[in-house]
């Protein structure tokens, strides 16, 4: 979750497209619409910061509940989370997640 938000931070979206599980529904059918939207989103917001809440591991399957505060000019973006992942030849992938507030 952390190098995610990190890469998104930074403009790293190699990393969020490469962290994307395949059936995620966030997941851009073209990838190079699906960069430069990512590209465009991360352009746009300042990231102020990441709080890990809670992480859970069953097997293969893991969630993440984490507060992430963003703004976009004067308007406060910030939400929190839960992320669902997948592991999959020892890497983590994003699945999907459920806002929660």
């Amino acid at each position: 979750m952390r190098s995610r938000y990190t890469a998104y931070a930074t403009g790293a979206v190699g990393h969020v497209m490469a962290t994307c599980a395949p059936e995620s529904p966030h997941r851009g059918a073209d990838p190079v619409a699906w960069r430069a939207e990512l590209l465009s989103w991360c352009r746009a917001v300042r990231f102020e910061g990441l709080e890990v809440r809670e992480a859970c591991e069953d097997g293969d399957q893991g969630t993440v509940t984490f507060h992430a505060r963003l703004r976009a000019g004067d308007q406060d973006l910030s939400f929190t989370e839960r992320s669902r992942f997948v592991r999959r030849g020892g890497r983590w992938f994003y699945v999907d997640g459920e806002r929660l507030g």
